[in-house]
């Protein structure tokens, strides 16, 4: 199984000179996946049960010549209990689907996203930024998959450690795209005290919330909120730094001392003078708290791995990425 570091990710993408070479991890051949869960968006549309349809026909092969043993759920039903056994975790949906799955997987369980309505066929579909295969390329896709020929790709999350004023720790779910940190009551300022001391930002701010994003998750909503167009990140620091962001910071307030937005790779951390705010991951479960308590946002989530087949991960950013 091809196991993509950053530095071979990005040699791929930039033509650096062969020194770059790619790491090579044996997997033992064959069979490398035994228990397989395949978790699939259910809204009882006929393409998504027409691609649940393909991907189960298609593992039961590897199941009739006891290869692998598969179980399935949909994602309306799926418990972070059922993520304990499998050894490969394939998710059929768009990104939406695999984004709110993958808060539940560890950073030693592979992930696998089949896209059931790529939007190449249907403009109602999902782009599937993260998703590696798709229903016409699933039974390639798998047998690389099992024969230890996938890609993976490791990639970082944002975390969020909430400490309580009665000193009680709470870690939020790992975001693979973004991570919001705001008043509950959206009509109302979040008002917090904003502190990141190793770059000397230490203010009190009224905004409509921070979001903090990944480098892969920046075209999602951050883009959208702030104006980056045209910045170009570079390679060294793409898996250890992330975005951040006051949303509808007062413009007399925007200062270029990252107090305002920033690409930094220090803990920013929020006091809350709110009755109470949230923490969102990738726009899934919220993880409430009130004033006084203390909001820790950086890259120390675990670390995904997630599978692709015909190019990396990177390589659909490269134009974000200095040369």
């Amino acid at each position: 199984m091809r196991v993509f570091k950053r530095s071979h990710l990005l040699a791929g993408i930039l033509s650096v000179p062969p020194i770059w070479d790619i790491l090579v991890e044996a997997h033992g051949g064959v069979g490398v996946y035994k228990n397989i869960l395949v978790v699939y968006k259910k809204n009882f549309e006929e393409v998504h049960d027409t691609a649940l349809a393909t991907v189960r026909t298609v593992l039961d092969g590897f199941v009739s010549k006891n290869r692998a043993r598969v179980d399935y759920t949909a994602r309306e039903t799926v418990r972070r209990a059922d993520f304990v056994g499998p050894d490969l975790v394939i998710v059929l949906g768009g990104d939406g689907t695999l984004t709110s799955i993958a808060h539940s997987i560890d950073d030693e369980t592979p992930i696998m996203g089949v896209n059931s309505h790529p939007r190449m066929k249907d403009s109602d579909g999902s782009y599937g930024f993260y998703m590696g295969s798709d229903p016409d390329n699933f039974e390639e896709d798998i047998k690389m998959a099992m024969d230890g020929k996938a890609i993976v790709n490791v990639l970082p999350r944002l975390q969020a450690e909430i400490v309580t004023t009665s000193g009680n720790k709470i870690l939020t779910d790992p975001a693979l795209n973004d991570l919001l940190v705001a008043n509950t009551h959206q009509y109302q300022p979040s008002k917090y005290r904003l502190q990141r001391l190793s770059e000397g930002i230490d203010v009190v701010q009224q905004s409509s919330g921070c979001l903090f994003s990944t480098f892969l998750g920046q075209g999602a909503w951050f883009r959208h909120v702030a104006n980056i167009e045209g910045t170009e990140f570079p390679i060294e620091q793409i898996d250890e730094k992330y975005l951040f962001v006051s949303r509808d910071l007062p413009r007399s307030d925007r200062n270029d001392d990252g107090s305002y937005w920033s690409w930094t790779n220090s803990p920013t951390v929020m006091t809350s003078d709110m009755h109470r705010g949230y923490v969102v991951a990738d726009g899934w479960d919220e993880f409430h708290f009130t004033r006084g308590a203390t909001v820790t946002v950086d890259l120390g989530g675990p670390k995904l791995q997630l599978l692709t087949f015909r190019s990396t991960i990177y390589d659909r950013v490269a134009h974000w990425i200095g040369q």
